[in-house]
């Protein structure tokens, strides 16, 4: 019976589209701790972003509608994250192809 890792890391990664898309889910059994999630947007205008934390049906906004200047970057809070089992990050933007999302997470066994 192998034991589960007491903490794993991960890297998430993805293009904001401009419909909702969840990015990362918190496991079952363990707690998601968000060290770090920026957007930066390779384009060459100015595009928004709005970064949810889902739980059940429940949204809540971390950033809504935030500006990002072209060929910039920028965090999407300060500190950390805790996400609980189950718990979503969402992301969307008004570009579907310039705004580039890149988190680390800690996910440590409940």
């Amino acid at each position: 019976d192998m034991a589960l890792p007491l903490n794993v890391f991960q890297t998430v990664t993805a293009v904001v589209g401009i419909s909702s898309t969840e990015v990362y889910t918190a496991p079952v059994g363990y707690t998601g701790v968000v060290l770090l999630a920026q957007v930066a947007n390779i384009g060459g205008t100015s595009h928004d972003v709005t970064f949810i934390h889902r739980r059940s049906s429940t949204d809540t906004e971390i950033v809504k509608d935030f500006p990002i200047s072209a060929n910039d970057s920028a965090s999407l809070f300060s500190g950390k994250l805790v996400l609980e089992s189950g718990d979503k990050l969402v992301i969307s933007g008004s570009n579907a192809t310039n705004l580039k999302f890149i988190a680390s997470i800690l996910e440590t066994l409940n």
